[in-house]
């Protein structure tokens, strides 16, 4: 039957440890009494010893003379005097290695029951206060705030006069608008986690943890219940007077059942009465406030102001469902695995074997409520994600609406005017979240396909020619060919004819010939292309490996040389400008060569779609490294890939360059556990190593960033050093999450307060 949702109340839980606490007070005077059973039986045993003793000493340690009847009996009364000393202190040894022993083991378990669901109930209340009841009123007041400030910019942008005053309001107005819609938003979602953590906790969290509690308490009602039996068992002495004492006391201990022990422990409590409280819901009266048909309940704001911070706050969710999903799947295999254990190993009517099992099942109930406590997690984000993912997708590739609080203001202004203030007002592209490549771009062990057989310099084709530039103007061929003999590509022949160009050139390179007698022009010295050109035909690909926020990510192999890479790629759909941040990667890393850097093979440029080759690291990306093998690493090796992440900051840091966004997600290992920095789409460089970020709102990964880029946006070597310290902390605790159990709000809060 269990413990149902009427014990749920504090009044409940307070009556539960209650319950454990007299439990254990219990058994602790049940050892005591049994220990002095125990005692007493060797105190016995050893006064009939000493009677035997005293015999020997009497006689000289011999035998009485055989003949007198009442020396024989004497001796026989010695003799059996002796055997039942003996058979005492066999009792009391086995009292207190058997059932003395085992209640002590019961005590200690039963008191860290009543810990951990002491600590279980108060984490679980806790985040359900915090999910239901403290973030919608944090929010919902911060909602009303900002109506009438949103309110009051609003007259004042409709009383100004025209000019720097009137722009300045409308400024002013704009923002409030941004940071009314931003809360309505996180209103909304706020609400849309309390409405799933509240199905979860009554129907899933709650009667979980009451569930179990009640299994492990029936399983330690049914080890005391053994425990007692074994002493019956092991004190019983075969004589009359005492069998029916030891009848007694095992008709008693039969009495004891364990899976009805707790069926009527049902204190008072003001639950019976009362029914589960109601789900918070959407505040109608917030809406009436702000005096807008806009903003509806339960519906997010959509429109030029709110794409960005929704973009980013879509790709934070998908970052921490992947991480909640993997929480959630590993409580899920350690469930599965104590219960097969459990159920393998359970062994019936022997106490000694039971109180061992016990510690299992008592892992088994803490790994249920984590498994429980993770599940709510992931379903919470799986639901403000999905919502998020609606409202995008039913936008599509189509521009954002505009602002419906400024639609009339647009069509107030002069055409001049109004060309200003689009320009002015349009919200610039996610540009920073597109910067932010995904984590795990190249995963662990991929294929590549098959190696093509490399050909001989003269056989390639005339396009994978070194010095073959294909069509370029003039003015760039003049500046190439600078000495006498430098060539580009010719298309004359004269004399000796070739079957392919490559085979003409060569010829004329080896030979030292003139081209043709009256040119007298000799092929000396090619001019090879830039090293980073490539050919979209130079690259054979491979198996899609990841997905960007640009594009799709392959793995495949150079075609002339057989060596393995990495391509990614840019959608052909996206605009130039974000095409050119697309490339802004491959330009910093053409400047740099180190071992702890991931290095740069070159671009793809002349066709669609746009590629950026790189160096292959099979490893895979750290964090997913630490994760999968924290078993096998030692300290050992994760202070030497250390020292390789932090050869790779300072030779950065040499170049002044600032990485922006170090995290183990963000490195990558090869095969022989060397760390390279990877991901620089954040990266910035500035002579006087201080970079100062000027734009709106924008994605940051708040729980790597230094305090002083949260608040001023400014960016250094000195904040990549804060970010390098959240990296150390990643690497030994084997891939942990920073700041667990804090949004990034409550992380930036915590860290400014010192309290980090």
């Amino acid at each position: 039957m269990g413990f149902g949702l009427a014990l749920g109340c504090p009044e409940g839980h307070s009556a539960l440890l209650q319950l454990q606490e007299s439990e254990v007070r219990l058994l602790e005077g049940l050892r005591k009494w049994m220990g002095q059973r125990a005692k007493s039986d060797r105190e016995y045993a050893a006064l009939l010893h000493q009677m035997h003793s005293l015999a020997g000493k009497q006689e000289g340690g011999r035998q009485p003379r055989l003949g007198g009847q009442i020396g024989q009996c004497w001796w026989s009364l010695v003799t059996q005097t002796e055997a039942l000393s003996q058979a005492l202190e066999r009792h009391a040894e086995a009292l207190l290695a058997g059932p003395l022993n085992t209640l002590a083991l019961l005590i200690q378990d039963k008191q860290q029951l009543h810990r951990c669901y002491g600590e279980q109930w108060q984490q679980m209340n806790q985040d359900f206060i915090r999910t239901t009841q403290q973030e919608p009123e944090r929010l919902r007041a911060q909602y009303r705030s900002h109506i009438r400030e949103c309110a009051q910019a609003k007259r004042k942008y409709q009383e100004a006069s025209k000019g720097k005053e009137r722009e300045k309001a409308k400024d002013r107005y704009v923002r409030s608008l941004w940071k009314l819609y931003s809360l309505h938003n996180q209103y909304v979602l706020a609400l849309r986690a309390a409405e799933v953590q509240h199905s979860l906790h009554y129907k899933q969290i709650l009667p979980g943890l009451l569930q179990s509690l009640h299994g492990l308490l029936q399983e330690t009602a049914q080890i005391t219940k053994a425990t007692l039996q074994e002493y019956a068992s092991i004190t019983s002495l075969v004589q009359e007077e005492m069998v029916a004492v030891h009848q007694a006391m095992v008709r008693a201990i039969d009495r004891i059942q364990p899976a009805t022990d707790y069926e009527e422990f049902l204190p008072t409590c003001r639950c019976e009465q009362q029914e589960m409280p109601g789900m918070v819901t959407f505040d109608r009266s917030l809406l009436e406030e702000a005096e807008t048909e806009v903003l509806q309940e339960g519906q997010l704001q959509l429109n030029e102001l709110t794409l960005e911070s929704l973009q980013h706050t879509l790709t934070s969710l998908e970052e921490e469902l992947i991480s909640a999903t993997e929480s959630t799947d590993g409580h899920r295999r350690r469930v599965q695995m104590l219960e097969t254990e459990i159920q393998n190993d359970k062994m019936e009517g022997n106490p000694g074997k039971r109180i061992l099992l016990l510690g299992r099942q008592k892992s088994l109930h803490e790994a249920y409520h984590l498994f429980h406590l993770a599940l709510g997690t992931q379903e919470k984000l799986k639901a403000q994600r999905d919502l998020l993912q609606q409202k995008l997708d039913e936008l599509g590739p189509l521009d954002p609406p505009p602002a419906p609080d400024l639609q009339g203001d647009r069509q107030s202004v002069s055409s001049g005017e109004q060309d200003a203030e689009r320009e002015w007002g349009r919200t610039p592209p996610a540009l920073e979240a597109l910067k932010h490549h995904i984590s795990g771009i190249f995963r662990p062990r991929v294929s590549l396909p098959p190696s093509l057989p490399q050909l001989p310099e003269v056989q390639k084709p005339l396009g994978q020619q070194t010095w073959y530039h294909g069509a370029i103007p003039r003015v760039e061929v003049q500046k190439l060919l600078q000495t006498s003999g430098d060539f580009l590509n010719l298309y004359r022949l004269e004399g000796e004819a070739f079957p392919t160009i490559p085979l003409l050139v060569d010829h004329f390179l080896k030979s030292r010939q003139p081209i043709t007698k009256k040119s007298g022009i000799v092929l000396v010295k090619p001019i090879p292309k830039d090293k980073w050109v490539l050919d979209h035909e130079d690259i054979v690909l491979g198996q899609r490996i990841g997905q960007g926020n640009f594009g799709e990510v392959f793995s495949g192999f150079l075609r002339g040389s057989n060596a393995p890479v990495a391509v990614k790629s840019c959608r052909e759909t996206l605009p130039n400008e974000l095409k050119a941040r697309f490339l802004q990667e491959a330009g910093i890393l053409k400047q740099y060569s180190h071992p702890n850097i991931v290095r740069l093979i070159g671009v793809c440029t002349q066709k669609q779609p746009i590629y950026i080759v790189m160096e292959l690291v099979k490893g895979g990306d750290f964090l997913t490294f630490l994760r999968n093998k924290r078993a096998q690493l030692t300290a050992k090796e994760l202070l030497k890939m250390m020292e390789n992440a932090a050869a790779g900051m300072e030779y950065l840091a040499s170049k002044h360059c600032i990485h922006r966004d170090l995290a183990a997600r963000n490195c990558l290992v090869t095969e022989s556990n060397i760390l390279k920095i990877s991901d620089f789409g954040m990266s910035r460089e500035q002579v006087d190593g201080i970079y100062s970020s000027t734009s709106g709102m924008k994605q940051i990964p708040v729980k790597w960033t230094a305090p002083e880029a949260l608040s001023y946006g400014r960016y250094s070597s000195e904040s990549d050093v804060w970010s390098f310290g959240i990296l150390l902390w990643e690497a030994f605790s084997l891939g942990a999450t920073p700041y667990a159990n804090m949004s990034n709000q409550q992380t930036r809060e915590t860290v400014e307060k010192g309290e980090s």
